[in-house]
């Protein structure tokens, strides 16, 4: 019997969910002032752990590599 809830088994590991999809189109909207203020309060010393578990996540999930874990740590300076 047809399931319409049942994930296909074929998922490309570099779609977007629903909410990254809302997050993305809020940020295109964005100003540059207002994307630049957030991206400061992201990058508060108090909030790293944070962004390395989420970056960890990501690539337990394979929407990252480990290769892009490092540039990224790179160019945040850890």
């Amino acid at each position: 019997m047809w399931n319409p809830f049942k994930k296909s088994g074929k998922q490309n590991s570099n779609q977007l969910g629903m909410l990254q999809k809302i997050a993305m189109k809020k940020m295109a909207k964005m100003s540059p002032q207002e994307q630049s203020k957030m991206m400061q309060d992201v990058l508060k010393p108090e909030n790293r752990g944070k962004l390395m578990t989420a970056m960890e996540q990501m690539k337990k999930t394979g929407m990252i590599s480990e290769e892009q874990i490092a540039e990224a740590k790179k160019r945040l300076g850890m």
